[in-house]
Parts: C-alpha cells; structure tokens; sequence
C-alpha cells in the first residue's frame, strides 16, 4: 500500500492542482489529506476539487473545525487571519461546511514494511498542538502517552521533516499550499514502501495574480506565502516560541 499526504493546502488551488496531477501520475493508493484544507484564497473550489474523489481520504485540522464553528466572542477587527477565517466561511456552502465539519481526528493505517502509522494534524492529542523539527522530546513523550503506533505524520507547522525521537519515527510532510521552507513549492509526502518527503513546482506568481481581490489581506498572503515565504529555519523557531508561550499560560 502506497499513501500520498498532503497536508495544509489551506485553499491554494493551484498548488493542489501541481500535486494532484504528479500523484495521478504515481498513482498511489490513497490520498490523505491531512486537514487545514479550505482555510485561504479558493476554499469552495479547493473543496470541490477534492470532494467526491474516491482515492481520497480525510482528518481535521484546526483551521477545518474554527470555519464550522459557532463564533461565541466578537473577533479582533485587527486579526487579520480571523478575516480571512469569516470571508472563506462566507464562500462555502451547507455541503461544504456539512463535510468539513464530519471529519475525524486522526487515521491508522499499516502499509508495510513502515508498519502502523497514525495520522494526525497537531498532534496525537490535539489539533493546534505544535510540533517541530526542534520540539524537544520532553515534550514529545507527553504528546506520544498512550499512542501505540511507531511512526507518527502530523503537520499544523508547514516545514517538512523526519525524525526519530520519543521512541517513535516523528514526520511532517510540509505544506501543499503555504510551505515555509524558503520558496513556495507544494510539499508533500509519500508512504509505502519507504517514506520519500517531496516537492512539487507550480506557477506561484501565477497563483498570487489570481488571488480574489475581495480576500483579506490579498497582497500580504501572496507576498509571504506564495512569492517570499519564511524559511524552515524562522517558521520553526517561531512556532517553538509560540509552544513556549503557550506552556508559560501566556
């Protein structure tokens, strides 16, 4: 059994697209999509895109529960990705919203010789928990309590990697739609029979002068993620401050 996950497409249509056409060429077995699918510039059609394909499979991220969500508080008018989180929920429809909001945690499969591998989006135990390439394995061992399989796919931080640590092999396939990797091509990965961590062109330029113009903060998204994205290096200090923060109560 081959799969190809892709994570964190977060509504680039023309990233999805590159992929999509490569892995039909491959033609694994499944595709995994490994949730924040919708949340960005082309969430209907992103979805559209990949509802109803029968290779496809799914697991929620944080940014696919937060767009079915009820808003219980007033969002800061300043928050420029809360925005962006109301205009893409204004774009889907009841089907859309409906599917999103079915979505399972996590997935288990066993392809061999790689054994059982759980598919998360933060972590094992939550959705927006951060793992990095430099998440220390103190923390680690509280995420992986009571998880059983070895190998662990997770994504949220858009910056592939592959790691042992914690007792377990630990891999992020990057992202489809926003990678922070020092230039915008789509990442994603392939399991079975080995684990092959891949990159994939597309026209970004050509995706950034398609940005709908009604788009929270059009200019920014496509200056930062789509034309001069941050490296793997400053994305993953970032989100590990962050975790720090987080840890403080901060």
């Amino acid at each position: 059994m081959r799969i190809a996950a892709l994570y964190d497409v977060h509504g680039n249509l023309d990233a999805l697209d590159a992929v999509l056409a490569e892995i039909d060429r491959l033609r694994p077995d499944l595709i995994l999509l490994g949730g924040d699918i919708a949340l960005g510039p082309m969430p209907r059609q992103t979805l559209d895109r990949l509802i109803g394909r029968k290779d496809a499979v799914y697991i929620r991220g944080n940014a696919d529960r937060e767009l079915v969500e009820e808003l219980d508080t007033v969002p800061d008018p300043g928050d420029l990705w809360a925005a962006r989180g109301r205009w893409a929920r204004d774009q889907l429809t009841p089907r859309h919203r409906a599917f999103l909001a079915h979505l399972p945690a996590t997935a288990e499969y066993q392809i061999d010789p790689l054994g059982a591998i759980l598919f998360c989006h933060g972590s094992p135990r939550s959705d927006e928990e951060i793992i990095t390439r430099l998440t220390p394995e103190s923390r680690l061992q509280e995420m992986f309590a009571g998880v059983a399989q070895p190998l662990v796919v997770c994504g949220h931080t858009h910056v592939q990697f592959d790691r042992q640590v914690a007792g377990k092999r630990l891999v992020n396939p990057g992202s489809v739609g926003m990678p922070y990797e020092g230039s915008p091509d789509a990442r994603w990965a392939l399991f079975g029979p080995a684990v092959e961590l891949r990159r994939t062109p597309y026209d970004s330029s050509g995706a950034a002068a398609r940005l709908p113009g009604d788009f929270p903060g059009a200019e920014e998204f496509a200056r930062k993620y789509l034309l001069h994205p941050p490296t793997a290096s400053e994305a993953s200090e970032f989100f590990e401050r962050m975790a720090e923060r987080r840890g403080h109560g901060e």
